[in-house]
């Protein structure tokens, strides 16, 4: 597969992005497995003003999995901890990600939103009975 020069710049400067961050207050999320092929967990924390101030993951995936992942945690710092940054539409767009890769990137995006406290919006339906 040929990947895009965005994919292949974050693929590779990906470690130094990677990693946890010690407590306190370490907001965690992750979604997805090993086993289907994609596990993602981010973690972060909020500053004094309340704007990220770090942000690490740590994934199982192809390299745009772990690109986007790179691209989301620079992209998070001095963001509100609810920011969700682009939509995974916008994120398959920018980094060349193939239709068929859509379901990783929908992964990447619950783990995010798990970290961040962020209801995606079909949990959002679900707890208005939309759904």
């Amino acid at each position: 597969m040929i990947y895009s020069e965005l994919t292949q710049r974050y693929f590779e400067a990906a470690a130094d992005r990677a990693g946890t961050l010690a407590e306190p207050q370490v907001l965690r999320g992750e979604a997805g497995s090993i086993a289907q092929g994609t596990w993602v967990r981010f973690e972060a924390r909020a500053g004094a003003g309340g704007r990220l101030e770090e942000a690490r993951f740590l994934a199982f995936g192809c390299p745009h999995v772990i690109a986007i992942c790179a691209w989301i945690v620079e992209q998070s710092i001095g963001a509100p901890p609810q920011s969700t940054g682009e939509s995974v539409q916008a994120l398959r767009e920018r980094f060349g990600v193939p239709y068929e890769k859509l379901g990783r990137l929908l992964v990447v995006e619950d783990a995010w939103l798990a970290c961040v406290g962020a209801p995606s919006e079909t949990a959002t339906e679900i707890q208005n009975g939309a759904l």
